[in-house]
């Protein structure tokens, strides 16, 4: 039996601030928020109790925000890939998160495909060059 990838947590100062950038960067609902923690899903995925493992195994993976007191000092050990589609004007996308507050990144990656950025808390994430799958 297999376990179902149920989201990620990102640590965070604000995470009411955060948690809302990153629900408006990948077009995510607030399904949760206290104090402690904001937990955001995809607008397609359900909030309802799943009523078969199947249903279960298909619901997309959140992103979870909790409150934590030290600034981050290195890079992150695990990031997100965020990837537009073929339609979707890549380098539009990467001014629009530029807009709304994120930052370019050089992490020593050097000439590639992908732009390596980071969120306002400068947590990394990366811009995939466009694709259908």
């Amino acid at each position: 039996m297999a376990l179902r990838w149920d989201g990620v947590v990102i640590d965070a100062h604000d995470i009411a601030a955060l948690g809302r950038w990153w629900a408006e960067t990948l077009d995510y609902l607030i399904v949760y928020e206290a104090e402690d923690e904001l937990s955001i899903i995809p607008k397609w995925a359900s909030t309802e109790a799943a009523e078969t493992l199947e249903e279960f195994q298909r619901n997309g993976q959140g992103i979870v925000f909790v409150p934590v007191p030290e600034g981050k000092t290195v890079k992150n050990r695990l990031h997100l890939d965020l990837a537009p589609y073929t339609s979707q004007d890549r380098a539009a996308e990467i001014a629009r998160l530029l807009e709304r507050g994120a930052t370019l990144v050089d992490i020593g990656q050097g000439d590639v495909s992908w732009t390596v950025m980071a969120d306002p808390e400068g947590n990394e994430f990366c811009v995939l060059s466009s694709r259908d799958r």
